[in-house]
């Protein structure tokens, strides 16, 4: 059973996104938060394999109380749920250490998605939050697009051609061992290639190394034709 907290200042959208994780029968909802404080406490007291974060909160927001939650309790995952205005917000996020991004108004099997991914120890970067990030930092002068595309195809092609390939899956909410299977590879040769993906490309964790993966086009490679 992944055990899993909710926090979001709004009752109406801790009402939906409870109905929604209801729907899993794998999923329990231990607790709900009314602010960042009230997050950290709760995940201390109930111990969750993930806690459901909204970014803006009163009082503590949603990326101070990941920053305490991952320093207090790193057993426990980070999804932030984030609107569209954020963007300063989410690559905040990124560098704090969560794992999934979902946006408020997607689609409710991403929720679950994202939440099964993180409690398994893998990300989740909605596609819709990774486009948007990239357009966000394209707005605010880090670079032209092609700019930006054509620096994460030279960072991408410093790796191995197997890193490449395994470099399409991080964001994707597969664990290292779903990453391993279409690869043909152990677990263990997985979790390596992930480490030298995050150290070649200069980033913290798997959400951001999907941002790359976004700018350089990298997309999961296609089973072979029988």
């Amino acid at each position: 059973m992944i055990r899993v907290l909710i926090a979001d200042d709004e009752p109406m959208i801790r009402a939906g996104v409870r109905a929604v994780l209801a729907t899993d029968p794998d999923i329990d909802v231990v607790a709900e938060a009314v602010d960042g404080h009230d997050a950290v406490e709760l995940v201390l007291r109930h111990r969750p394999a993930v806690a459901v974060l909204d970014i803006r909160m009163p009082g503590l927001n949603g990326i101070d109380a990941a920053a305490e939650i991952r320093r207090a309790v790193p057993t426990t995952g980070i999804v932030m749920l984030t609107a569209f205005g954020e963007d300063d917000y989410i690559l905040q996020a990124l560098g704090g250490g969560a794992a999934g991004f979902l946006i408020k108004s997607g689609e409710p099997e991403e929720l679950i998605t994202g939440v099964r991914a993180v409690a398994e120890g893998a990300a989740y970067l909605s596609p819709k939050v990774a486009a948007r990030v990239v357009a966000h930092l394209t707005a605010t002068g880090a670079g032209t697009l092609a700019g930006r595309r054509s620096a994460a195809r030279d960072r991408v092609a410093a790796l191995t051609t197997r890193e490449r390939e395994v470099l399409a899956f991080p964001g994707s909410g597969l664990s290292n061992g779903r990453i391993a299977r279409p690869l043909h590879v152990v677990e263990g040769t997985v979790k390596a290639h992930v480490s030298s993906i995050l150290a070649r490309l200069g980033v913290d964790n798997r959400a951001a190394a999907a941002v790359v993966a976004h700018e350089a086009g990298v997309v999961p490679p296609q089973p072979p034709q029988p």
